[in-house]
């Protein structure tokens, strides 16, 4: 990297907490050296109470995009000067845009797209499909707003009664009444519920987080009863590449066990075009992260 690095290299940023496993850096610039792009990409340690100066930060030394993630893709809203038309739907941002790099900051969404684009290239169609998904937080909600644009049957989303519950509320009233699909939220403690509902589902989603650090050794489904030979189970965790629950889903014979890294890598090439203009080399970063990551 030091060897593209000079005074006009223009730097892009990632801020969450924890961060310090994402691929993100790794993924981003190898993609700005085989494009021969003056870019740098950088991971920095960033909750909710740092967020206001991060996002100030982000202003004065002119940092020309950034990635968001937990816990802050929800947070950071207020700080911005516009969110896009699928950021406002989905009501989290996990991409800014410092337009011309003048200050002025703009919010995306793009782990919806990401998550619906790595399940199809496991030739998994959510198009007509039941589909239970945990988890409603920022990746939780752009996972639900994405299968319902992309016309899923029913969407059944559950999270624990907390903040983020009152959300997934709002988010099941945009669903219902701006797509085709139905949308319902249920609270994760209903057991009964939670296990009928991926009986009844094709596609189960942990959206929650659950599997990774500090939580690798939890899973939300510890029945051998829960999983079929013909139930697709999507982790969007990516570190470790297999959580408790994707070996256990392996275990018990599911159709299929993904993690969440094809979510990233295709989130991180839709981000990309946002931050540079250019397209990622798919394929290229593809093989790099997956040959080492799996």
């Amino acid at each position: 990297m030091s060897e593209r690095l000079s005074g006009h290299t223009l730097l892009i940023s990632l801020i969450a907490t924890p961060i310090r496993h994402s691929l993100s850096p790794k993924m981003h610039n190898e993609a700005f050296a085989k494009l021969g792009l003056d870019y740098a990409y950088l991971a920095f340690e960033v909750g909710n109470e740092e967020l206001a100066d991060a996002v100030q930060g982000i202003r004065a030394l002119g940092i020309r995009g950034s990635n968001v993630s937990m816990p802050n893709k929800q947070a950071i809203i207020p700080y911005l000067d516009e969110i896009s038309p699928a950021a406002e739907l989905v009501g989290a941002v996990n991409t800014v845009v410092n337009k011309d790099g003048k200050g002025h900051l703009v919010g995306h969404v793009t782990d919806g797209t990401g998550a619906v684009r790595a399940l199809a290239e496991e030739g998994v169609d959510i198009k007509d499909q039941i589909i239970t998904l945990a988890g409603a937080g920022g990746a939780g909600t752009a996972i639900a707003v994405q299968l319902g644009l992309d016309g899923a049957k029913e969407v059944r989303i559950f999270n624990p009664k907390d903040a983020a519950f009152a959300n997934a509320e709002k988010t099941v009233e945009k669903i219902n009444s701006r797509t085709n699909t139905k949308a319902s939220v249920t609270d994760l403690a209903d057991d009964a519920a939670f296990k009928q509902s991926i009986a009844e589902s094709s596609i189960y989603i942990d959206a929650t987080g659950v599997g990774m650090k500090p939580l690798e050794d939890l899973s939300l489904i510890n029945d051998p009863e829960v999983i079929r030979p013909d139930l697709v189970v999507f982790d969007v965790v990516y570190s470790p590449a297999e959580t408790k629950l994707l070996k256990f889903a392996k275990e018990h014979g599911a159709k299929k066990a993904i993690n969440g890294l094809g979510m990233m890598l295709y989130q991180g090439a839709e981000a990309f075009k946002l931050f540079t203009g250019e397209d990622m080399p798919v394929d290229y970063i593809k093989d790099l992260l997956f040959k080492e990551e799996n």
